[in-house]
């Protein structure tokens, strides 16, 4: 069967840097691909000149006769002047779109909570994402070319997708760095890396084992074999993502490769380095209430961070995940109870905002201010080794901080904070913008690291891969301890009853839960008649005039928007307003649901 797009010969520069040399490959009909390679090695160019966007320099692309394409960029090609009715469902009313029942579904799960008569002008870049890939979905296309397709979505919305696409008959290649979603869904790997582009049967799982083996043959001696490949091999063997239906490889070579491979981390050592650093108290965090706007995030909250604690926390957007991340570092107050930090606590804090540095500082002095040399439980490691084993080599070591790139920035960003030695780390979203190869490098450092480490991510194979439990915010005030992690979590969220409230503290000295919690129990719901009753019924009402005069200005705004569609300068003013305003439906929203559940 003729393939539905060939490359042959292709070649690719920009400048002197060449991207694609002299590569052939094919995607057939129905097969599914999934792209990895370090950032700026060339993934989106091979995407871009696959589909058309970018013509080779050198070579031949042809396409099937007839062929639908559909291609999701990185940014997206929404028109502003247009609704998100008209922009993803082409201007048809609820009642046409909702009787069908995969276009229902597309928009449940990546519209819910976006007003579909809101101009686009107005749209977060979370919500524009989110938009173009639904139109993107509700569309017949013999192949879909998707760059980073779970960028700005949670890990509910990343499991939907995956099964979602997974149900479609159309090919698909995707670049992604989400390790869990290559192997949920791609069956071929193409590794792009120094103008090459390298083909391996099976997800990630199997790419990783077809590499490492690869390594093993090519290796001089076994000082050589043990690379991180195999150390990310006996991960994907030994942690959660071996209890799925993947890895699809065989099973006899991948159990004979990594059968000297120890453990990814020596808990009780690093625990016990841990103890020597932090000693006993590192966060304590006793009957909080957390509140941002009109919305409570946490309510009577207690638990205890101690020394060698490694915790994930996950949550839809908006949830508060990086609230309470800013209420463990003392940038966020309780308006309720407190935070108490040991004395011996040093602690650095990773947020998804790039730092604001020197545009003229280089790199490797930037760096080496820092400090020289930093201390792991295994021993020393300098700066310039570090900036090696992030990616930083030849040129890029005296590059002017001003000409790194996002991704690079992000790794700079995070040497910096790692340099200083702290002893309890906070990352909020710490795989954005970082290549595969790079978080195993991260991974790795991580494994000799000896602190406390709270990770917020919707990266749930680095989150299985660096913590040992995780809690999850399920918008009910409280902290809730998820012993099956991310599919715990998803599975609750499913669900259609919330579990009780109750005391999630953990058997201490078990050694398997770091972390714990318990909530104040509360009422269920006000009595009937009652002054509880009386005030919640009251708060429904003045909100619900509240969200109709919301609903009624902006409308009247994404009237005029569609009215001055030319006017670029009356477009941004009107866009600001419409932001404003869903902030405050968002929150009266869920000042309606709290008061709901008090006459439930």
């Amino acid at each position: 069967m003729a393939n539905l797009v060939n490359l042959e010969r292709v070649s690719k520069a920009y400048g002197v840097r060449p991207l694609l040399t002299e590569v052939s490959l094919g995607v057939a009909a129905g097969e599914r691909v999934g792209v990895v390679g370090r950032n700026g090695d060339g993934k989106t160019t091979l995407l871009q000149v696959m589909t058309g966007q970018e013509p080779p320099d050198e070579g031949r692309v042809s396409t099937a006769r007839g062929l639908h394409i559909g291609y999701l960029h990185q940014g997206d090609t929404l028109d502003d002047t247009h609704s998100v009715r008209d922009a993803v469902l082409a201007g048809r009313p609820d009642h046409v779109w909702a009787a069908e029942p995969q276009t229902r579904e597309v928009v449940d799960e990546l519209l819910s909570g976006v007003e579909l008569d809101r101009a686009v002008v107005g749209l977060s870049g979370g919500e524009r994402r989110r938009c173009a890939l639904a139109e993107l979905l509700l569309r017949e296309h013999d192949l879909l070319v998707l760059d980073e397709p779970t960028n700005h979505l949670d890990v509910e919305a990343v499991a939907w997708l995956a099964a979602h696409l997974a149900a479609l008959p159309s090919a698909l290649v995707v670049v992604t760095h989400d390790r869990w979603f290559l192997d949920a869904v791609c069956e071929r790997t193409w590794e792009v890396h120094d103008g090459l582009v390298d083909s391996y049967d099976g997800g990630y799982a199997a790419f990783v084992l077809a590499k490492a083996e690869r390594q093993r043959q090519a290796a001089s001696s076994e000082a050589r074999r043990r690379n991180l490949a195999r150390k990310e091999l006996a991960w994907l063997r030994r942690g959660p993502p071996a209890r799925t239906s993947k890895p699809k490889f065989r099973i006899d070579a991948a159990e004979t490769l990594i059968a000297d491979e120890p453990p990814a981390r020596d808990r009780l050592e690093l625990q016990r380095f841990a103890s020597q650093r932090l000693g006993k108290d590192v966060l304590d965090v006793e009957d909080v209430d957390l509140v941002r706007g009109d919305r409570t995030l946490l309510s009577h909250a207690t638990w205890r961070l101690g020394p060698g604690d490694r915790v994930g926390i996950v949550g839809v957007n908006g949830a508060g995940k990086s609230s309470v991340l800013a209420l463990l570092d003392g940038t966020l107050a309780p308006v309720a109870g407190r935070v108490k930090q040991g004395r011996t606590v040093s602690l650095q804090h990773l947020t998804q905002a790039l730092d604001v540095l020197d545009p003229e500082g280089r790199v490797l002095p930037t760096i080496e201010s820092v400090r020289r040399v930093t201390r792991t439980a295994t021993g020393d490691v300098t700066a310039s080794s570090m900036l090696e084993r992030f990616g930083f080599t030849g040129d890029r070591l005296t590059a002017r901080i001003g000409d790194l790139s996002g991704g690079e920035r992000r790794r700079f960003q995070l040497l910096r904070l790692l340099l200083a030695e702290p002893n309890v780390l906070l990352l909020d979203e710490p795989t954005n913008d970082l290549d595969i190869e790079t978080l195993n490098v991260l991974e790795d450092f991580l494994d000799d690291w000896p602190g406390t480490l709270v990770v917020v991510s919707h990266d749930r194979y680095f989150l299985e891969r660096v913590t040992d439990v995780v809690y999850g915010l399920l918008d009910d005030g409280r902290l809730s301890l998820l012993p099956g992690g991310v599919d715990d979590y998803l599975h609750r969220r499913s669900g259609t009853s919330p579990r009780p409230r109750g005391d999630l503290s953990a058997t201490e000295g078990s050694g398997q839960v770091p972390l714990r919690a318990r909530e104040t129990p509360t009422s269920a719901g006000a009595r009937a008649g009652s002054a509880e009753e009386r005030a919640a019924r009251k708060t429904l009402a003045r909100v619900e005039k509240g969200l109709d005069q919301l609903a009624a200005q902006e409308a009247e705004l994404n009237a005029e928007v569609l009215a001055h569609a030319s006017d670029h300068g009356r477009l941004t003013l009107l866009g600001a307003r419409l932001t404003e305003l869903a902030a405050e439906r968002e929150a009266l929203e869920a000042e309606w649901l709290e008061a709901a559940e008090m006459l439930e």
